[in-house]
């Protein structure tokens, strides 16, 4: 795998004219925020080597690079998912690749059913911590030992200092941003009555098919992380409604200009 990640991490920055120091990744029905960038290289992810490909309705499949907010970023447009096909190693390929390119921090959005009855679709959460429920990890097998330990700690995934940032550019921004527990499950079948009533007994606030493979690879690498997800429905277990993936496009589209502002007022503000 060693081989493999220097080959994209080569062939991309020989493309760039200046390294990233930050990261983002952007789900499904969220990659507006890219339209706020000074584009300086747009690279399909089938012309990178070794790279998956995204196969999701909503994900554009697009490695940029550019200006946000004065700083050096690197977005995927789009990212890779348990229920592809895909392993844990392979979806989380491009973390460690942008982790060899430089970057400190990483910048996580994606959609989320909200588990939460106080919540509204169409809200931002904050994530505070994270469950693991796919059945699966990305530092399973031989320790990459160039990116981190082989057990590395969980007790602080989610940067203190950055969501300190989030929490008050939203409120100066007027947008009301929640905070909670984000679960990851594998998916794509989406949630029964029943899993998601033990969802919420467990302490889950929000539910998705993400995240939480890019987090810990993240970890592992030493990386800052600050995950945001776009609540494009709110799942009541006695009187659950139909979803389609049309339906959480379109919410996470109409979240998604509201996330957009508070991303770039973030970046803004992450320490030099």
């Amino acid at each position: 795998m060693s081989n493999e990640i220097k080959a994209a991490t080569d062939f991309i920055a020989g493309r760039l004219d200046k390294l990233p120091e930050i990261g983002m990744i952007m789900g499904t029905g969220l990659g507006n925020l890219t339209r706020k960038m000074k584009i300086d290289i747009r690279i399909p992810y089938g012309d990178i080597p070794h790279f998956p490909v995204s196969t999701t309705e909503g994900h554009r499949g697009t490695l940029v690079s550019g200006t946000l907010a004065g700083r050096t970023v690197m977005a995927m447009e789009g990212r890779f998912h348990f229920y592809e096909g895909y392993t844990p190693v392979e979806i989380t390929f491009p973390i460690r690749v942008m982790a060899k390119l430089g970057i400190r921090y990483l910048l996580i959005s994606s959609a989320a059913g909200g588990l939460n009855h106080n919540f509204k679709a169409g809200e931002l959460m904050l994530v505070a911590d994270h469950i693991n429920m796919t059945g699966a990890n990305p530092l399973t097998g031989p320790n990459m030992e160039g990116f981190g330990p082989r057990f590395p700690d969980m007790s602080s995934v989610y940067d203190p200092d950055l969501m300190g940032i989030a929490l008050k550019k939203a409120m100066d921004k007027g947008i009301y941003l929640q905070k909670g527990v984000y679960l990851g499950v594998p998916g794509p079948s989406l949630e029964t009555p029943s899993e998601t009533r033990f969802y919420r007994m467990i302490g889950a606030d929000a539910i998705g098919m993400s995240t939480v493979h890019e987090v810990i690879t993240a970890v592992h690498c030493g990386l800052r992380i600050i995950a945001i997800v776009a609540i494009t429905n709110v799942n009541i277990p006695d009187f659950m409604q139909k979803t389609s993936i049309e339906d959480i496009i379109q919410a996470a589209d109409s979240a998604s200009h509201g996330l957009s502002i508070l991303w770039e007022d973030i970046i803004s503000c992450l320490p030099e």
